[in-house]
This record gives C-alpha cells, sequence and structure tokens, in this order.
C-alpha cells in the first residue's frame, strides 16, 4: 500500500469531503460496471444501492447482513461510463471513472459530509472498500477480512486527519 491509495481530507465550510484517487489496470467499461451494476457491488460496496440507474430517481440502501437500517436517498448523477453521484442519506458520495490509456481507468470517489468527526471511520472504510474493488476487478479474494482491514487502516487515518476527525467510532458503536 502507497500513500496514493489513501484518501484526502479537504474542509469546506460547514462539510467535510474525503476524495480517493485510485488507478486500475482495467479498462473503464469494466471499471464502471464494476461500480454500478448490482451484481458487482456486492464485491466492494457498503450497501445495496436499490432504485433505477437515472438522475433524480428515488433510491433505497440496505446494509449487508442488516449491519444498519436502510436508509433512502436519490441519484443525483448518472452518466454512464463516466459519472453516478448518488444522495447517500444525508451523504453525496461522488464516483467518477475516467480512462487513462488503453487498459487504465482512474476512479475518482468523492464522499461529502457535514460531521467532520467521522472522516477517519469513513476513510478507512472507503480505503477498504475501494481495496476490496482493486481485488474483485482481479479476480481476487481480499487478503484479510474487511473488518481487519479497517482496524489497520482506521489508525493511519485517525493520524493524518487529528483527532477531530475522529470522534464519531465505528458504526454500532
Amino acid at each position: 500500500m502507497t500513500d496514493a491509495d489513501y484518501g484526502e481530507l479537504e474542509r469546506d465550510g460547514g462539510h467535510a469531503r474525503l476524495r480517493f484517487v485510485r488507478t486500475l489496470a482495467f479498462p473503464q467499461e469494466r471499471v464502471w460496471r464494476a461500480v454500478t451494476e448490482p451484481e458487482h457491488l456486492t464485491a466492494w460496496f457498503p450497501t445495496t444501492i436499490d432504485g433505477e440507474r437515472r438522475a433524480g430517481a428515488s433510491l433505497r440502501f440496505r446494509h449487508r447482513d442488516d449491519a444498519g437500517p436502510p436508509f433512502d436517498g436519490r441519484m443525483l448523477a448518472f452518466d454512464p461510463p463516466s459519472v453516478m453521484e448518488l444522495l447517500w442519506g444525508e451523504d453525496v458520495v461522488r464516483i467518477e471513472v475516467r480512462p487513462a490509456g488503453e487498459a487504465e481507468t482512474v476512479l475518482i470517489l468523492t464522499h461529502t459530509f457535514a460531521e467532520l468527526g467521522k472522516a477517519a471511520r469513513d476513510g478507512a472504510g472507503w480505503h477498504v472498500c475501494l481495496d476490496s474493488l482493486a481485488h474483485a476487478l482481479a479476480g481476487e479474494d481480499a487478503p484479510s477480512g474487511p473488518g481487519d482491514r479497517w482496524r489497520e487502516v482506521r489508525a493511519d487515518y485517525v493520524e493524518r486527519f487529528g483527532p477531530e476527525a475522529a470522534t464519531v467510532g465505528p458504526p454500532g458503536e
């Protein structure tokens, strides 16, 4: 894992923004399917995305194994094969997929939210999700369970972002 794998935290007035940039050794169309199609989302995204894939559509999100209550959102933008932006509960999650050569794709995930205290928790979560996406695209199993990996990288995010960005603990606490 390199520093480039870590997300960056930006503060913009009353909002915080996590931004991840990952280069994946797969063509744009394949990455787009992995980030938008239900049968591929299970490998990496923390919830289901139930609803139409079109801007303005109402969405319902459900955690795997009932890890939390379902919640509602909306598809803010859907422009295949490059942009999907979701109102994910009260947060906004934007995924951009851009070609970077013949067989590489740059994926940019941006998560905007109001509560700075959850930045380290969510940063570690998205980090693990994106690692899982890369493994799934390669046809590999992740080397460790998501909970174990989350605990490993969360400490790094607490150190990188500072204690004010780590006042909210793991989901369910």
